[in-house]
């Protein structure tokens, strides 16, 4: 167990370069195992879950090395179909590796995912997408897949635009034979960075970002080169730190279109920002007014699939309304656990009332003070460190471990913008 010691009201400010997105990075890792060709991946964040992908690859019969944010990887021969339960449960992407299995082998059998717990996450896309594609399921507590047949593609439309999901199907129908045309495809931008990737090791898939996918399944994939794109959470989160704490910052390694609407949000509770084609520019020494709704009625932020607000980006936000002043409804369609996390906040000394599972109003300007707590998720552990460093006094973060599942190099990042933190061994 690892806790974080984080000394509050510390100046903030100063350049952080983000690394590349976890949640491109997992699913690349699965679809790897198409080809038993050499593949090398660029801007791999070296964080907990990416190594656990790495473990379970390995498990299969995976050979790579991983140094200095580069992934070399080939897979010559596929060593057994099944992933151990322990594996299994240290992230949700570990289902991602089903398609792979049945591409190259026919069967794959699993035990249900880990990952956050922040509410019921569905897998119901994961069994209906492999399914339609030819594959038969068996098994409840342990999930077994076989298609001696191979798969085939068709027409599919997901009853939610599950991130995960949209992904297990581009990875089994880029080597299915014919066509799989995917309605109510999600369109993040790692989704989208998934089948450039693909396309690189000579898929044929177009439409990616939108909801709308198509795939032309091949008979074959080769290895490639490719380096993965920024990720816009980890920037979201230092943006949040920086309205949080009134300090400047600069984030680098962006991409302009993918924060369209966070700048929108940000712009609702009453910050600035300049987006660049490379980096984002938060000016320090904002004092934000939340925007009212037309009438003057308390704004909703919510979340929902791409392009609206991430769910990922909830925690954070709301640490950072703390901080503006004004009253906003956070409003979390996506997981019913989420939200619980601002029980923390409250004990710090934010004005927020959880009306709901999925509904918490923030008023502020709120001044925090220290606290000891734990970390429930990746995303709500961040927002804890960003509220510690605002805060008044010490603060203790336990589950540190949860934190880097998911953000890379996290305390030498944020000591490099002036922040007091430091890591301590339980």
């Amino acid at each position: 167990m690892q806790s974080l010691k984080v000394e509050g009201s510390a100046p903030i400010g100063g350049k952080v370069k983000i690394s590349g997105n976890k949640n491109a990075a997992l699913p690349m890792i699965a679809a790897l195992l198409l080809t038993d060709q050499e593949t090398t991946l660029h801007n791999v964040p070296d964080i907990l879950d990416v190594r656990t992908m790495l473990d379970i690859a390995g498990e299969l019969g995976a050979e790579f090395t991983f140094e200095n944010n580069t992934l070399v990887f080939r897979c010559p021969k596929i060593r057994t179909t099944k992933i151990s339960r322990e594996l299994c449960s240290r992230n949700r992407t570990s289902i991602l590796f089903a398609a792979p299995l049945l591409a190259r082998c026919g069967q794959a059998e699993l035990h249900p995912p880990g990952g956050d717990v922040i509410g019921r996450r569905r897998l119901d896309g994961h069994f209906y997408g492999l399914c339609k594609l030819g594959a038969t399921m068996t098994g409840d507590a342990t999930y077994r897949f076989d298609a001696p047949e191979g798969l085939a593609g068709r027409e599919l439309f997901l009853d939610e635009a599950s991130v995960t999901a949209t992904e297990q199907i581009l990875i089994a129908a880029a080597t299915a034979r014919g066509r799989t045309t995917l309605y109510n495809a999600a369109g993040e931008p790692h989704v989208r960075d998934l089948a450039e990737m693909l396309n690189a090791m000579g898929a044929k898939i177009s439409g990616a970002g939108s909801n709308t996918i198509e795939i032309d399944g091949v008979e074959k994939l080769h290895g490639c080169t490719h380096t993965i794109v920024g990720d816009h959470i980890e920037a979201g989160s230092f943006l949040a730190l920086g309205a949080a704490t009134g300090g400047e910052i600069t984030v680098e390694g962006t991409h302009l279109r993918h924060y369209w609407m966070l700048r929108r949000v940000f712009e609702r509770l009453g910050l600035r920002m300049e987006l660049r084609p490379d980096h984002i520019f938060l000016p320090g020494g904002q004092d934000p007014q939340i925007e009212c709704d037309f009438g003057g009625h308390i704004p909703q932020i919510s979340d929902g699939p791409w392009p609206q607000y991430p769910s990922d980006m909830m925690s954070c936000t709301i640490v950072a309304a703390t901080q503006c002043r004004g009253s906003v409804m956070f409003f979390e369609k996506m997981f019913e656990s989420r939200i619980y996390f601002a029980d923390r906040l409250i004990s710090m000394g934010a004005n927020a009332i959880v009306c709901d599972p999925h509904r918490v109003v923030v008023t502020g300007r709120a001044q925090l003070h220290g606290v000891t707590m734990s970390s429930p998720d990746i995303r709500a552990g961040m927002a804890m460190v960003i509220a510690a460093l605002c805060a008044r006094g010490e603060s203790t973060i336990n589950s540190a471990e949860v934190i880097y599942r998911g953000y890379e190099n996290l305390v030498e990042k944020l000591s490099a913008l002036g922040a007091k933190i430091r890591e301590v061994k339980g």
